[in-house]
């Protein structure tokens, strides 16, 4: 079923790839880059413009709102294969499931959004870490040899969008194996196998490189990390800056060599005592850069200037709060979208609590204030 979108995609004098390039360098750009990061699941079945249309997941929703275009290509450095994803029984009321990290997991049996609770890893030491690194994580698998001639005729040189290239997760996929808990003892209990893990994410990433960079002019680099919550890092900053950090640094060498100057990672929370590292490394935008347990984007890019970018930001709690929120906190956000290097969208997922005339809104505000000036 073809998808027929409900707005008009923003004017504008520019190419989407321009535009990004333009806007995330501090050069001239014609209006903003219009995108969002997507919603939560259960706002496809509880938002009404959602269940009229028959939109089903963010992909979906990104062409129902005309949204600009931005792709990647990535996803070698994952388990190959992963674990079986699957419910292996019931407990307290709930579902006890299995994940593709190997976690096992109390969840709600109507599978509604939520953090899961979780009871075990499948690595709880060394010897665990050897065999699911020996069987899942293999470098010379031959699961990880990139089609390149596939990717070429799915991103063709003329695209008009821009295209990034994944750089995985150094730490954040790390956590996801062992659970929040597991890592933070791991990491004083088994601090070589930690690193280990570290290293091999690493060279995973570099031998995806290594195979696609010479044949792509990407726009910007990307990873997910997610290493944060409200009250800082869940690893120590010593930690981040001797084991995580010289391994961005590997990587940016390589971005570098092929000309890749804008790399961005997921990282939820307060991101403030790992920025330096982050920056030193070769992470320089932030995204979806979450408000409440951060900041205002507006205090770090006043603080860091042109040295660093952020994409997201938009008050969650603004937008369920109604219009008067909204709009008060889009214009705070005026001199940044001008500045440069700054790309406004919901801070995360958008929930359901936000009304979907209030999003509506939300949309229009942000073309009549960031679009295409007569």
């Amino acid at each position: 079923m073809s998808i027929k979108p409900i707005r008009e995609k923003w004017k504008g004098t520019m190419t989407d790839r321009e535009r990004f390039n333009a806007q995330m360098h501090y050069k001239p750009f014609d209006r903003c880059f219009n995108m969002e990061f997507g919603y939560w699941n259960e706002n496809f079945t509880t938002w009404d413009i959602f269940i009229r249309n028959n939109i089903k997941n963010n992909a979906e929703a990104d062409i129902f709102f005309n949204f600009d275009i931005i792709k990647t290509v990535g996803g070698v450095d994952e388990l190959k294969p992963p674990f079986e994803d699957k419910i292996i029984g019931e407990a307290n009321g709930k579902l006890i499931m299995q994940n593709s990290d190997g976690l096992i997991a109390e969840v709600p049996k109507d599978r509604h959004d939520t953090i899961p609770h979780y009871i075990k890893s499948s690595i709880n030491g060394p010897d665990d870490w050897k065999r699911v690194k020996e069987e899942r994580m293999r470098i010379d698998d031959p699961a990880r040899i990139v089609n390149i001639e596939r990717l070429k005729k799915l991103h063709p040189e003329d695209r008009d969008y821009p295209l990034g290239v994944h750089c995985g997760s150094m730490i954040g996929k790390i956590r996801d194996m062992l659970t929040f808990e597991g890592l933070a003892y791991a990491i004083y209990d088994y601090p070589d196998m930690v690193e280990d893990m570290v290293e091999t994410r690493c060279l995973l990433v570099e031998r995806f490189l290594d195979q696609v960079l010479p044949h792509f002019q990407f726009d910007f680099a990307c990873g997910w990390e997610d290493i944060c919550f409200n009250h800082g890092p869940i690893v120590t900053v010593d930690f981040f800056k001797n084991v995580v950090m010289p391994r961005y640094k590997r990587i940016s060498k390589k971005l570098k060599q092929y000309g890749i100057d804008l790399w961005y990672t997921d990282c939820d929370g307060d991101v403030r005592p790992l920025l330096p590292y982050f920056l030193e490394g070769g992470i320089n935008c932030l995204f979806p850069f979450e408000v409440n347990s951060c900041a205002h984007p507006g205090e770090l890019l006043d603080e860091y200037g042109k040295e660093l970018r952020i994409m997201g930001g938009v008050d969650k709690m603004a937008l369920g709060a109604g219009k008067e929120a909204i709009k008060k906190y889009l214009d705070s956000l005026v001199p940044y979208v001008e500045r440069g290097g700054y790309i406004p969208f919901c801070d995360h997922r958008c929930p359901p609590n936000v009304k979907p005339e209030d999003y509506l809104y939300y949309l229009d505000l942000k073309e009549e204030m960031f679009g295409l000036k007569p």
